[in-house]
């Protein structure tokens, strides 16, 4: 069922679909994987979910998963942002919560733990440390600081990116502790919608299922 469009710009947020990785609850960083079939069937009915939206601006991941999600929802023109890439996780980066749980010794919380306490060359990837939540909050602020011009025009804005991520920008987006994306689920090829009322800037929807 498509979303009808409000008539206050929106910030809309766009979760890739589905890929083998978070399929199976991996971490999915920086590694640069393809969607499935499903997500890219996901993709498709985001689009259509989108379709009454008429954007004036559409920001994307540089990663594949994002750019064919975007592409498969009919935004193949969307502009490539790389502060949209999603968390560098480092050593965190492949790795699934139940297993970071096992070398913590209790439950592994991401926006609490962070991904600096294992050392680079314990797991996969290239030796990267990871980035910390404050790196990736200060890029989500540039993402709210460049679409806002065009959210003050009257325009809608779509973002298509990353799980963690787009917890992070709701955040930033509301000003409120990034630890509180912790809070917010988000499914893949979910919906979500940012707004104003009464001066404030808010949350309008949340997690929407593409369909």
């Amino acid at each position: 069922m498509a979303l009808p469009p409000p008539t206050d710009p929106q910030l809309v947020l766009l979760r890739h679909g589905e890929t083998a990785w978070s399929a199976s609850g991996r971490h999915t960083g920086r590694t640069d994987i393809d969607l499935t079939a499903a997500g890219e069937d996901q993709a498709r009915q985001a689009g259509r979910a989108l379709s009454r939206y008429r954007f004036s601006a559409v920001y994307t991941s540089p990663l594949r998963r994002a750019r064919r999600t975007a592409a498969l929802a009919g935004f193949g023109d969307a502009v490539v942002d790389d502060d949209l890439a999603e968390w560098d996780y480092g050593p965190v980066d492949g790795r699934t919560a139940a297993e970071l749980g096992t070398l913590l010794g209790r439950e592994f919380q991401l926006f609490d733990d962070g991904v600096r306490w294992l050392p680079p060359d314990a797991t996969h990837g290239d030796g990267r440390p990871g980035e910390l939540l404050e790196e990736v909050y200060a890029r989500a602020l540039r993402v709210v600081e460049r679409v806002e011009p065009t959210l003050r025009d009257g325009g809608h804005v779509l973002v298509v990116a990353h799980g963690h991520l787009l917890r992070v920008l709701a955040t930033a987006w509301l000003g409120v502790d990034a630890r509180l994306g912790g809070r917010l689920e988000l499914g893949t090829a979910a919906i979500s919608l940012l707004g104003h009322g009464h001066t404030l800037r808010t949350v309008e929807g949340w997690n929407l299922p593409p369909r």
